[in-house]
């Protein structure tokens, strides 16, 4: 599939993730530290509906959440 086929089932909302190796995906000169978090149920839910909405895992909403916050905040 070519890159803008791709970027066009992402932006009409289409689940991408069979699209994707992701056990051989890497983020290249990002060193990654695991961290653990409580959230309470009911904003698990909600970001699992997000999540299921936008066919990408929960922690895949969690990070680009908290990075466009960072993003802002800086």
């Amino acid at each position: 599939m070519k890159a803008h086929e791709f970027d066009n089932k992402f932006d009409e909302g289409v689940d991408i993730s069979q699209y994707i190796e992701t056990s051989i995906a890497r983020r290249p000169a990002q060193k990654q530290k695991r961290v653990n978090v409580d959230f309470p149920l009911w904003m698990i839910q909600l970001l699992d509906k997000e999540a299921r909405r936008l066919g990408v895992p929960r922690q895949s909403i969690i990070k680009l959440w908290i990075a466009e916050r960072l993003k802002k905040a800086s």
